[in-house]
């Protein structure tokens, strides 16, 4: 139990109109130079780059995602984004109403919700946030996804409820307690949860725990040919790294070769590498797991978040156990 506790503080330690637009170019400040917080990689974490520049000083971001357009994170009173084929540090603004402090890809634009369960979408192509699944009856909201096949799932304190409808209606179809994050591939879901890991194959309708051992599940991401999951081990009291190739239903463990931690944030593959995000750094392995190397040392006591948008690797410092 006191194992299980730990493991839920560290978690949860952090835990309409149009919109107006501007772009932050980079630039020197006369006062202070920006805290150095985002990185990114263009060549397989051989080289990393600075991205800090032109982002207001001391900044506190809430959420990101990365897709084929790039960076997006969530701070203050705006969205800001950059570009993954930019060659200099350049930053667009966007300020929309509203207290909606998380941010999440869909099919054709940006969520945008809060705790307390409102959500606002952005259409591609357009500058207006609009009400979404304003039926949407519950609270503590964690996570809300889309899949390519447009089912929309919404993950809260209470479980998972799903929509495939557009959110004229939901179902609730896991009852376990909470789910913080879902991800796709080939057909099968696999979500973060207060039990673990957990995996669907039939469009979120039954869901099954594949990696339990006593802790919580911290984060889940699609690799080459499988998935890739963080999860919290009770007997060891440390965060463990596994992947999986049979779409989610057997893991096996790839963090021999890091050092055992606690707070180990992020994994994701680029090409034949896999990162980690750890508190001692950023790691890269170029055998699947089986050996790593430290490629970019910690800043201070910030843990890196990882995210990838084409082959590009994005490395966002936060507090440790966030």
């Amino acid at each position: 139990m006191n194992n299980y506790i730990l493991a839920f503080l560290l978690l949860f330690q952090c835990s309409f109109a149009g919109a107006q637009s501007d772009s932050v170019q980079s630039q020197q400040s006369n006062n202070a130079e920006a805290a150095k917080f985002i990185f990114k990689s263009t060549d397989g974490g051989q080289t990393w780059q600075d991205i800090s520049e032109g982002l207001p000083e001391n900044l506190q971001w809430d959420s990101y995602f990365a897709n084929d357009k790039g960076l997006y994170f969530r701070a203050e009173n705006g969205i800001y984004h950059g570009k993954p084929n930019s060659t200099t540090p350049f930053w667009e603004k966007e300020v929309f109403p509203g207290k909606h402090t998380s941010i999440a890809p869909g099919k054709t634009g940006i969520f945008a919700y809060n705790y307390d369960g409102q959500f606002l979408q952005k259409i591609n192509g357009t500058s207006v946030w609009s009400p979404m699944y304003t039926n949407f009856q519950e609270k503590d909201i964690h996570t809300v996804f889309e899949t390519a096949g447009g089912t929309v799932f919404i993950g809260s304190e209470k479980g998972l409820f799903k929509s495939t409808n557009n959110g004229k209606t939901w179902k609730q179809v896991y009852t376990g307690g909470w789910v913080m994050k879902l991800v796709e591939s080939n057909g099968v879901l696999v979500a973060t949860s207060l039990a673990g890991i957990l995996r669907s194959a039939d469009d979120g309708e039954n869901w099954d725990c594949v990696i339990g051992e006593g802790g919580i599940g911290h984060d889940v991401e699609r690799i080459k040919g499988g998935f890739a999951a963080i999860t919290f081990n009770a007997a060891s009291e440390t965060r463990r790294v596994r992947t999986s190739y049979d779409g989610g239903k057997t893991w096996q463990p790839i963090d021999a070769g890091l050092p055992p931690s606690l707070l180990i944030s992020s994994i994701i593959q680029v090409g034949d590498y896999f990162f980690c995000g750890h508190p001692t750094g950023i790691f890269r392995s170029a055998d699947k797991g089986k050996t790593w190397k430290l490629v970019v040392p910690s800043i201070g006591d910030k843990v890196f978040k990882l995210s990838v948008s084409g082959g590009v690797i994005y490395a966002i410092s936060r507090n440790r156990g966030c």
